[in-house]
């Protein structure tokens, strides 16, 4: 009978996981900033941490300076390192254009994008605040491509800083906290910031 007990908690316990992983990584049920002010995060900012998507992607040295526009839409100038054709390093300036589909969630917008050289790419990307204080750290999070069960199958995500040198451990536990909450734990890697660009 002890035996029986054990096997039927065991498959609770089992069930119960399962379906907090299943509904925890859904792309549609993670929060971003709410009431996400433009004005407040514009400014420079400095890549501290990244999530690379699959394809060529900024490698360090990386910042963005977002700016309001006279309509009250947000762009952005952002420069990195990237590594061309396996051996060319080179700074890159990229621009962006931001629109918000939803004006009842302002921190989820779609970023249109183009590299300032013949060599980089332009596209599209959905741009999420998924959280900010404003004067300290932002972390961003896009997923180019779902999976049929609604979770990423290509996405990546930055920790930005006003501060090139880093962030308070307070803050640190905020991003961590956050990373986890995109189904990211884990996976970022340190944003060199030498100065390079």
């Amino acid at each position: 009978v002890t035996y029986y007990k054990i096997l039927v908690l065991l498959l609770v316990l089992v069930s119960y996981i399962e379906r907090g992983l299943s509904t925890s990584c859904i792309v549609d049920s993670f929060t971003v900033k709410e009431n996400f002010d433009p004005k407040r995060y514009a400014g420079k900012w400095y890549a501290l941490q990244k999530k690379d998507p699959e394809g060529l992607f900024l490698q360090d040295n990386i910042s963005a300076e977002y700016t309001i526009d006279d309509d009250g839409s947000m762009t952005a100038s952002s420069k990195g390192r990237v590594t061309l054709f396996g051996f060319w390093v080179v700074c890159a300036d990229m621009a962006a254009q931001y629109s918000v589909p939803d004006p009842a969630t302002p921190g989820k917008m779609f970023m249109n994008y183009q590299g300032l050289a013949s060599y980089l790419s332009s596209g599209g990307d959905n741009y999420w605040v998924i959280d900010t204080d404003y004067d300290n750290y932002a972390i961003t999070y896009a997923c180019r491509t779902l999976k049929d069960d609604g979770s990423c199958d290509d996405g990546y995500a930055l920790v930005f800083s006003r501060n090139p040198r880093g962030l308070p451990p307070a803050i640190q536990r905020v991003v961590r906290q956050k990373q986890d909450d995109i189904c990211m734990t884990g996976q970022f890697q340190p944003v060199l910031q030498s100065g390079a660009c």
